[in-house]
């Protein structure tokens, strides 16, 4: 009997694997991915910064902005949002978390720090992401500080190969 037992529990053992590996698997499993809301960079010379400030996700993600450092908050810059995301603004030293499910280009300020231009960019892949790119980009900014910091990021999208489809 105790030899019949173990074949059974090898038995169960097998089917259950067997099962897992026939089951269908996602491309890519979601993941909370995070941006720190800083007073300075920790690798240059930059204060007031997101870290990082471009991050890529896939619909489904889920994005958390971290105030590391106290004094700041992230709100979504109009005109830079896909069609179907919503805006947000979260308060001084309040933790955001954001479901991105619309592919396109997001773009976000720290607004008590807009002046030291303290902004970020959020690229979600999939179908339809070029459909704001160019909006995004053509939004115009001020102080010029903050507009510049635009450009670099546009400049860095394009270098990284995130704005082609």
């Amino acid at each position: 009997m105790p030899f019949m037992m173990k074949r059974r529990q090898l038995l169960m053992t097998a089917s259950a694997a067997t099962a897992a590996a026939l089951a269908p698997r996602r491309a890519f499993a979601q993941q909370t991915l995070d941006v720190e809301m800083l007073n300075r960079h920790p690798e240059e010379r930059i204060n007031m910064v997101f870290y990082p400030d471009i991050i890529v996700a896939q619909p489904g993600d889920t994005l958390r902005f971290i105030p590391t450092d106290r004094g700041h908050n992230t709100v979504s810059v109009d005109g830079m949002l896909p069609d179907g995301a919503d805006d947000w603004r979260g308060g001084i030293n309040e933790e955001v978390e954001l479901n991105l499910q619309v592919p396109g280009f997001y773009g976000y300020v720290c607004q008590p720090h807009v002046s030291l231009a303290m902004a970020g960019m959020i690229v979600v892949e999939g179908d339809g992401k070029m459909d704001n790119y160019e909006a995004a980009k053509s939004v115009s900014h001020r102080p010029r500080r903050l507009q510049d910091k635009f450009d670099a990021l546009f400049e860095q999208i394009e270098a990284d190969g995130l704005a082609a489809t």
